[in-house]
Formats: C-alpha cells, sequence, structure tokens
C-alpha cells in the first residue's frame, strides 16, 4: 500500500476478483467510507475534500492536520466576510470528529428581502400609519364638532354633523381616487413627475362644463344638473380614455412617450377651446362657471354618492390586488418580459382603473391639477418602501389628512373655506418645482 496526498488508498484484495474492485468503485464513487475504517478519496476530479467532510468518514492523523488547516482558513475567511466555501457573508463550524458544516453568517436586523430594508423602517412604518390614523381622527372630529352653533347632543346638533359628515366622506373619496391613481400610474410610467391630469382629464371636464353653459345656458345647466350629468361625464372620461390607451399602447407604433405626448396635445387643444366659449359668456354665466371650474366638495351632490363610491371601491380594490404586478412593472419592461409578465396588458388594464379613480373624482369635486402629485411624493416620502400594497393604504391616509388638514385650517383659522383648493394647489405645484428641480429633468 502506497501513500498519495497524505491519504491512505485502500486496494481490493486480488483473490476477490472482478466484482470486489466493482464494489470498491461503487463505494468510492458514492462516497461510502471502506471497511477497515481508512479514508477512502477517489484521484476523480468531481471528488471533493467537502464531499469527505460530509459523509462523515473517519480521516487519519494526516486528515486531521487537513482539517485543523481547514478550520483556520475558516475562521480567518469569516472574520474576513468569506468562509471556508468561498461565499460572502458564510462562517465554517467543526465539531470532535473532524466534520465541517457551513452556515451563512446572518446580520441581526436586516433582512436580505421583503418590503423593507430592516426592521426598524418596518417599525418607522407602522408609526407612520399610527400618526396618520391619529390626524385623520382629529381632523374628522374637528371639522364635525367644532364650529357647530347647536349644544352638543342636541338634534340639531346631529343634524349639522349629518352634513358635515357628507363633506368628510367626499373627502375620502376624493382622496381614495387622486391617491391611488396617480401611484399607480407613475408606476406604470415609471416617472414620478407625471400624473394622470397630463392626459387631459381635468381639461376635458373643463370643456363638458363650459360647453354646457355655452350652448343651453344657466337654467340649462341647472335642469339637467343630476345623477345623468354625473354619469355621463363619467362615461365619457373613461370611453376617450380607452381609446386613446388602446390605440397608441396596442397599435404597430406602442410606446408611452407617444402616449403622453398625444395626451398633453389633446389637454393643451380642449383647454384652447374651453377659452374660447369662455370669452363669448355673459358676466353672469363666467361667473357661475368659474364656481363649477374650482375644486371643492362643496360641489359634490348627495344623490351622486351611491354611484361614486362603488365605482371608486371596485377600481381601487382591482388596483390593490394587482399590487404585486405593480411591483414587478415598476422594475421596467424589459424585467417584466424576462419573467413572463404581458407588460402591454397590464398596462392598459391599470391605466383603464385609472382612468375610471380620476373621472368619478374629477366629476365629483372638480379639477385639482397638483393635489395627486402632492399626495404621491409625501407617500414616497413617508412610507420608505417600494411596495404597492403598503404604499396605497399610506396614499389615502396622507391624501385625507392633507384634504381635510386643509379644510379644518382654513375654516377655523382663516375663515376661507372658497381658497382651499387654490392652497392646495399652490402648495402642490411649489413642490412639483423643487422636484423638478432637484431632479434636473421631467
Amino acid at each position: 500500500m502506497a501513500e498519495r496526498d497524505d491519504t491512505r488508498i485502500s486496494r481490493p484484495s486480488s483473490t476477490r476478483g472482478g466484482s470486489a474492485a466493482t464494489d470498491h468503485a461503487v463505494r468510492r464513487r458514492l462516497g461510502s467510507p471502506p471497511a477497515d475504517g481508512a479514508a477512502d478519496v477517489s484521484t476523480a476530479p468531481t471528488d471533493t475534500a467537502m464531499d469527505l467532510g460530509a459523509m462523515g468518514a473517519p480521516t487519519s492523523r494526516e486528515g486531521n492536520r487537513w482539517a485543523v488547516r481547514r478550520r483556520g482558513a475558516g475562521r480567518r475567511g469569516a472574520a474576513g466576510g468569506t468562509g471556508a466555501t468561498g461565499r460572502k457573508g458564510s462562517s465554517v463550524r467543526s465539531d470532535s470528529s473532524g466534520r465541517t458544516e457551513a452556515k451563512p453568517a446572518t446580520r441581526p436586523g436586516r433582512s436580505s428581502s421583503g418590503a423593507f430594508p430592516d426592521a426598524s423602517a418596518h417599525r418607522r412604518y407602522w408609526y407612520v400609519v399610527g400618526g396618520l390614523v391619529v390626524l385623520a381622527l382629529a381632523f374628522s372630529f374637528g371639522l364635525l364638532a367644532i364650529g357647530n352653533p347647536m349644544p352638543p347632543g342636541s338634534r340639531g346638533f346631529w343634524l349639522i354633523a349629518e352634513l358635515r359628515a357628507t363633506s368628510i366622506l367626499v373627502m375620502v373619496i376624493a382622496a381614495f381616487c387622486q391617491a391611488t391613481a396617480t401611484i399607480a400610474f407613475q408606476t406604470v410610467t415609471n416617472n414620478r413627475i407625471l400624473t394622470p391630469s397630463i392626459m387631459g382629464f381635468e381639461s376635458l371636464y373643463t370643456v363638458i362644463q363650459t360647453g354646457s353653459i355655452y350652448f343651453l345656458g344657466v337654467a340649462g345647466v341647472v335642469a339637467l344638473q343630476g345623477t345623468g350629468q354625473f354619469l355621463a361625464q363619467v362615461a365619457i372620461m373613461v370611453v376617450l380614455s380607452v381609446l386613446l390607451y388602446g390605440w397608441l399602447l396596442r397599435g404597430r407604433y406602442a410606446n408611452m412617450q407617444v402616449m403622453l405626448l398625444i395626451g398633453i396635445i389633446i389637454g393643451g387643444g380642449l383647454g384652447s377651446v374651453s377659452s374660447f366659449m369662455q370669452r363669448l359668456l355673459t358676466p353672469s354665466e363666467f361667473d357661475v362657471l368659474t364656481a363649477r371650474l374650482f375644486g371643492s366638495v362643496t360641489n359634490a351632490e348627495v344623490e351622486y354618492l351611491p354611484y361614486a363610491i362603488p365605482l371608486c371601491l371596485v377600481a381601487g380594490v382591482l388596483i390593490w390586488l394587482n399590487a404585486r404586478t405593480l411591483n414587478v412593472i415598476a422594475l421596467g419592461r424589459d424585467v417584466c418580459i424576462n419573467i413572463g409578465v404581458d407588460h402591454g396588458r397590464q398596462t392598459i388594464y391599470t391605466l383603464v382603473l385609472v382612468s375610471v379613480l380620476m373621472a368619478v373624482s374629477t366629476a365629483l369635486i372638480g379639477p385639482m391639477t397638483f393635489f395627486g402629485f402632492l399626495v404621491a411624493t409625501l407617500t414616497y416620502q413617508l412610507a420608505g418602501t417600494h411596495d404597492h400594497r403598503r404604499l396605497l393604504p399610506v396614499g389615502v391616509l396622507v391624501g385625507f389628512v392633507v384634504l381635510a388638514g386643509a379644510y379644518f385650517v382654513m375654516n377655523h383659522v382663516f375663515y376661507a373655506q372658497g381658497v382651499v383648493s387654490i392652497i392646495i394647489e399652490l402648495v402642490g405645484g411649489t413642490v412639483f418645482l423643487i422636484v423638478i428641480m432637484r431632479k434636473g429633468r421631467l
């Protein structure tokens, strides 16, 4: 018997013939130790020392020296961030029998994947949610109770509170629609500057209102005002959006940038038509039109709510159920194609739902150009996550806190309820300019 590589190589007895040699070769390939207790190592290139340690074969004195050297190298590698297996972040543990076991080194308080980078970010998210819920409840109570001229608990008090509760419900619907639609729209367009208003929703609302007063007059608009007018506006906005998306995203030259450019052109053209008709209105008609073109919760009627609430819930729930797909779409078109997600179909599906939400919000309370952008920007800063299942609820809470807080401050501090939308647009436009200046591009 000869020594090779500091280990003994057992040889089958010649008296056992070919069957003994075959059994020995099979044992050597399967990693079974020989009968005499010696460590049997094959010289085939697929057999490694790690296989010997994993199968628990006893080693000789020279093999024990090799195990000691291997343990020392593993400790040095673990101290430097690389274990004996050559993988970063792993450590090696050896027992008394010389066997080694590679274990990944974990960092306390940090997860390798998930919605949050670490445990502290997860806790911060729930702190933010809790704070927003407290603010939402406080502003709601303030709008219901503060400034109520009737004694608390009386029948008149509850009647006034019920009327104010309708306004709060309208704020909830507006915040839900604007936040959900803006976050989903920015995800599919892969741009946190653009908003659904860029597609001409508000210009379409403006031209519908202006055309109604121009052709029918104030008396005709008042006569047609009701659920029919509301549903007609929603239907027109959704149909035009679906036609635009289907044509520009499913055609031969499907391109998101082209769709956005055409949306801007259509919005500008509708705005020019509205300006032309407004110049031909009488002063009294123009005053009525101006009051309707300001975004305000007072524009919403109670009879609109039974139709607006189901539409918002269906579209919002469908977007939230598709949140995992939105997480993939946010990674880009190439990633979607590589993992089998139909990017074009999912984009059109999301944009149609966004159209429903924006149409309901605009027809219900009027145009609010920068409200969605302001809410989405604050949501990204406060949530600290990319997961849309957590972004969307925070966005709704942020939207309601901004809207209810603005109405509370303007009603009970400055006593100027009518300029709430102007203040929101001013703050939102300022934030828009700051973001563009920091990014340096659209």
